[in-house]
């Protein structure tokens, strides 16, 4: 039985909230278009959301500490990495039409926000309804793929559709359907994901493919379960 202490406790919301210093670093480097470098502290970021909630449960941080909500606190962080971060690139990154970055990039913070307010965003199985708003993840595969713009635009465009549309998404540390071998792509995609932001975001073809093929795999979970009520 885990030792209930509130120093303990707070630690996990203090660890939490250090991935909004993450969102401020990776802005910071957005800014100077150091774009490996936003990346790499995006994906610092989404290792602490990766860890805070496994934490949180085995020391009982909800009920030892309920002055501070968080899930509230674990909302205003992602918001920041999942969406505000990469809606900065999206619209400065140079993936989209001049004429069209600065209306998607406001249809992404905006149809992001929402999503994170949506108290039904997962099912009672852990899978989420509509797209996801995982704004780091498509902007990562945009300056991956060097798109043209008007594909770019016309696949951001879609994700912000797509988050009010009732397809599911997985949560691949949460899932039970095919957990282990989900996992072990989780942890495949994250090594290559990190090769690539080392290489500096060109980490040659077949590393471009291998993360691909990860992104329909996820994709394909989420769209299985429709089958599998």
């Amino acid at each position: 039985m885990p030792v209930k202490t509130t120093p303990a406790a707070f630690a996990v919301h203090v660890f939490t909230a250090c991935g909004a210093g993450c969102a401020l670093f990776a802005l910071l480097a957005a800014v100077g278009a150091h774009w490996s470098a936003m990346f790499a502290w995006l994906g610092l970021a989404l290792a602490i959301d990766g860890i805070d909630g496994s934490l949180a449960r085995r020391l009982h941080v909800a009920e030892v500490l309920p002055r501070w909500s968080g899930e509230v606190l674990d909302l205003v962080v992602d918001v920041l990495n999942y969406v505000f971060v990469p809606a900065y690139a999206l619209v400065a990154g140079g993936l989209l039409p001049q004429a069209v970055a600065v209306p998607l990039g406001l249809v992404a913070v905006v149809t992001g926000a929402l999503y994170f307010a949506d108290r039904w965003m997962k099912t009672a199985d852990y899978y989420f309804r509509g797209f996801p708003a995982i704004w780091n993840v498509a902007v990562f595969y945009l300056f991956l793929l060097k798109l043209p713009g008007w594909l770019a635009a016309a696949i951001a465009a879609a994700l912000a559709v797509l988050t009010f549309v009732p397809v599911h998404f997985i949560h691949p540390l949460r899932i039970a359907r095919l957990r282990l071998l989900t996992v072990a792509a989780l942890v495949l995609w994250g090594l290559l994901a990190l090769y690539a932001v080392v290489e500096n975001l060109a980490p040659g073809f077949w590393t471009v493919t291998a993360l691909c093929l990860l992104a329909v795999y996820f994709v394909a979970i989420g769209l299985l379960r429709r089958h599998h009520p």
